[in-house]
């Protein structure tokens, strides 16, 4: 129930007034979104991190905001070494506008981002849009085979679209957003999301294992032994601001870890998404509106 609290409070106009006006928020957003994203990439990177990076922002209304959305992800590549990640959410490139527009500008991405030695990971997001995300990342693997996509647990596709999806770089998470005839209890998440591993670690793509669940984390551990992938075969991915011990100790065990950094104003919607995955948290997120401390 708090889950599904936290992510209607995602969408609500008034709670989004009350929260980013506050002077006192400004503790917890510096722990999950970074505030120099130059500054945190290179902090990530001498720790042995890798990084993904998101420019928060999402649902644009019209073709010229879609032209600046790319106009700052190629910016941000000047900023990431070689072996970094950018994270592209569609929307924000006009996947709502028009699916050719949205393909069209993750494609002059992809290029940007293939000349800096840079990865291209499409978002999921809502559940209208995820046709929408796999029918542009088919395309956009023709000329640009690195490209990956997420796949998200909650929904019941999911292992369709892990089996359907071929030798690509998948990123599996449990899903931040709720779908009509999704999963809702965490137990029935997990055991989608150790299916869609399943098929993963034994197929012939790159998985990438988005999630701070220890047992999943040692279910994923087990099954690349068993599907005889070494450290290069497979990442973790972590969020940013979220158990960042267990990202040093998996990195210093010789195992990828990538990290999902967040950075720009938008961070609301964002910010509540995290809450409802880990709701734990949302006693931080209390204590920095009450006090300075």
């Amino acid at each position: 129930m708090l889950r599904q609290a936290m992510l209607a409070l995602s969408k609500s106009p008034r709670a989004e007034r009350l929260v980013t006006t506050s002077p006192l928020t400004a503790d917890v957003v510096r722990r999950y979104v970074a505030s120099d994203v130059g500054a945190v990439v290179g902090a990530l990177t001498r720790q042995g991190l890798l990084v993904s990076v998101d420019h928060l922002g999402e649902e644009v209304t019209d073709e010229a905001q879609t032209g600046a959305a790319v106009d700052t992800y190629v910016s941000l590549l000047d900023l990431l070494p070689a072996g970094a990640d950018v994270s592209v959410k569609l929307t924000a490139l006009g996947l709502r506008l028009s699916q050719r527009l949205a393909t069209a500008n993750a494609a002059a991405i992809c290029a940007a981002a293939e000349a800096k030695g840079v990865t291209v990971t499409l978002d999921a997001e809502e559940h209208d849009t995820i046709a929408g995300l796999h029918a542009v990342h088919a395309v956009l693997r023709r000329e640009h085979p690195e490209v990956g996509v997420v796949v998200q647990a909650y929904l019941p596709d999911s292992l369709d679209r892990c089996e359907k999806i071929g030798a690509a770089r998948v990123r599996l998470c449990k899903g931040a957003y709720t779908a009509p005839g999704g999963y809702r209890r965490t137990a029935d998440i997990d055991r989608s999301f150790v299916r869609c591993l399943k098929v993963l670690m034994a197929g012939t793509g790159y998985p990438m294992v988005a999630t701070h669940d220890p047992r999943l984390l040692r279910i994923a551990s087990t099954l690349a032994v068993l599907d005889g992938r070494d450290t290069t075969g497979f990442e973790y991915q972590m969020l940013y601001g979220v158990r960042p011990e267990e990202q040093t100790r998996l990195a210093g065990l010789g195992s990828r870890v990538r990290v999902y950094v967040p950075y720009g104003a938008d961070w609301y919607a964002y910010l509540m998404r995290r809450l409802a995955e880990r709701p734990r948290n949302l006693a931080f997120f209390l204590r920095s509106l009450v006090s300075r401390r």
